[in-house]
């Protein structure tokens, strides 16, 4: 199966519908009337689609198990066509679409099997996706949007010469995989007054968002949020909470991390852990949706 432990929880919905076409109009009046010899077409067909539905992983290899959250089995009579829609959700790491179709296919197939002793001409036209929404595609960003980022790898031994960088490389391909240029990278001392400069130059400069990397940690030496923070003119918790919360996931040690976040100016600061699986992770837990802050920011949508 593809790896989606990378991914974030989200609420994810999606509608699938599948259409049946009887022969005849007796038929039709067999259903209503309850005169179908198995048995009442629409209740038995509604259970075997939910069973459908949470056992798809069981029927299609690549398919993830999924913790079903609500599912919905509706019919619509229209003449002789019998439309069948299936809804379902989940909060989890990807969607819920193959197990919409999946429990609309057998819903379906189901009352093909309850009506072809009394009709040998019922026919299961299309089975489709109708909707989804959740993860990436619920939040589109803008595509008119070019956002420029600066990086700072907070490191006295990366300052000296000593040692090669990943971390501060690591931040710049993920970026790059979101459409994210970065202007500048930096490698500072931990050294206050070097974090004070950088981040006063990047607001200057009018830099979208500007990534400290290291010093978030609980030595002596790790003081970058003690310094960004009195220069944010707006801090966002949030931000963080999610990047430990996803972090905490993966590695226990994770809520040691003292980061900060949140607005100099027009400039969204992020401080970060100096490890580079630290900052892929991060990146993964925060991007590409936390781009709309800058949306927010100028009144164009809510938080």
């Amino acid at each position: 199966m593809v790896d989606i432990t990378h991914k974030n929880f989200s609420l994810r919905k999606a509608v699938a519908v599948a259409i049946l076409h009887v022969s005849r109009q007796e038929t039709m009046d067999a259903i209503r009337d309850g005169r179908v010899p198995k048995g009442n077409v629409y209740e038995c067909a509604r259970t075997a689609g939910l069973f459908a539905v949470k056992n798809t992983s069981s029927a299609i290899p690549d398919c993830h198990p999924i913790p079903v959250e609500y599912t919905a089995i509706r019919y619509q009579q229209q003449g002789l066509e019998i439309r069948i829609e299936v809804e379902v959700h989940t909060i989890y790491r990807t969607g819920v679409e193959v197990e919409a179709m999946h429990g609309a296919a057998i819903t379906a197939l189901t009352m093909y099997d309850m009506l072809k002793p009394i009709d040998k001409k019922v026919v299961i036209g299309q089975i489709a996706l109708h909707s989804k929404s959740g993860g990436k595609s619920a939040l589109p960003l803008p595509s008119d949007k070019e956002f420029r980022s600066q990086i700072v790898v907070c490191s006295d031994t990366l300052s000296k010469g000593e040692g090669t960088d990943t971390s501060g490389k690591a931040a710049i391909a993920a970026l790059e995989a979101m459409h994210v240029t970065t202007q500048t990278y930096t490698v500072i001392p931990d050294d206050a007054e070097e974090i004070r400069k950088q981040l006063l130059l990047a607001r200057q400069q009018e830099a979208d968002l500007l990534l400290f990397i290291g010093g978030t940690g609980l030595s002596k030496r790790d003081i970058t949020p003690d310094i960004v923070a009195p220069l944010l003119d707006v801090q966002i918790p949030g931000i963080m909470e999610a990047v430990r919360n996803y972090g905490q996931q993966r590695m226990p040690y994770a809520m040691l991390s003292r980061g900060v976040a949140g607005f100099a100016g027009d400039t969204l600061v992020i401080t970060l852990p100096g490890s580079a699986s630290a900052v892929r992770e991060a990146i993964a837990a925060l991007f590409p949706h936390l781009l709309h802050v800058f949306e927010v920011r100028q009144g164009k949508r809510h938080s």
